[in-house]
């Protein structure tokens, strides 16, 4: 598994970006996929998750109704839209490629990452 994670940039409080993230060793369709976030100083946290299918999704409460994860299997590929930003988005970014076929929250429930890519948030 190589995932090569796109997307990140400068953007405004309020505005939009979308994160992308693609698997270009091997297939990663039944698979959960996940995002993660850190900022200097803390823990890496979950963003949001989604199952094989892509029909199951889940939200950590800070990005719930702002942020919207989906996938595409025929690209081996995993999506992050986030819109109406806010200062505290501001991380890197990071996805990820679980060991199980459901949504996962948990860290420890990913071994494959990404590099990250940078979201920076200005007011």
């Amino acid at each position: 598994v190589q995932l090569q994670a796109s997307g990140g940039g400068s953007v405004q409080a309020g505005g939009s970006l979308r994160l992308s993230c693609t698997n270009s060793r091997r297939t990663s369709s039944n698979n959960g996929m996940g995002w993660f976030r850190q900022t200097p100083g803390k823990e890496r946290e979950f963003v949001a998750g989604i199952g094989w299918r892509g029909d199951h999704t889940y939200y950590a409460d800070s990005v719930k109704g702002r942020f919207t994860i989906s996938r595409d299997n025929a690209k081996n590929a995993v999506y992050l839209q986030m819109n109406s930003l806010k200062v505290e988005d501001t991380a890197i970014y990071y996805c990820a490629v679980s060991r199980y076929s459901t949504v996962r929250t948990q860290r420890d429930d990913y071994p494959y990452w990404g590099q990250g890519t940078q979201v920076t948030v200005s007011s």
